[in-house]
């Protein structure tokens, strides 16, 4: 299982850990993930999905799942994220139509 955020693509950064004699050794920073149901609007149901805690703020701050993906970078988001923001094209095309 890949540990990276579904919506911004976050994933683990490499660093060291430094002792108090400077003794340098290799660790991971994993992203703090979390799985949730986000609710669209537009499609009238819930999404589940594995996101970091910035990206839920910035899914509050943007108005919700469906704004967040209007705006979100195709290259960023999961395969399953993805496809949500295409059923959502397509559900707001039809319903302007």
């Amino acid at each position: 299982m890949s540990r990276r955020c579904e919506l911004t693509g976050k994933g683990p950064m490499t660093g060291n850990n430094v002792s108090h004699a400077k003794n340098r050794t290799r660790r991971r920073f994993l992203p703090n993930l979390n799985d949730v149901t986000l609710q669209s609007e537009t499609l009238g149901r819930g999404v589940k999905l594995k996101i970091s805690a910035a990206a839920l703020r910035t899914v509050d701050h943007r108005g919700g799942l469906d704004a967040f993906l209007v705006k979100a970078k195709d290259d960023e988001l999961s395969v399953g994220a993805l496809k949500v923001k295409k059923e959502i094209a397509k559900a707001t095309a039809a319903a302007e139509a």
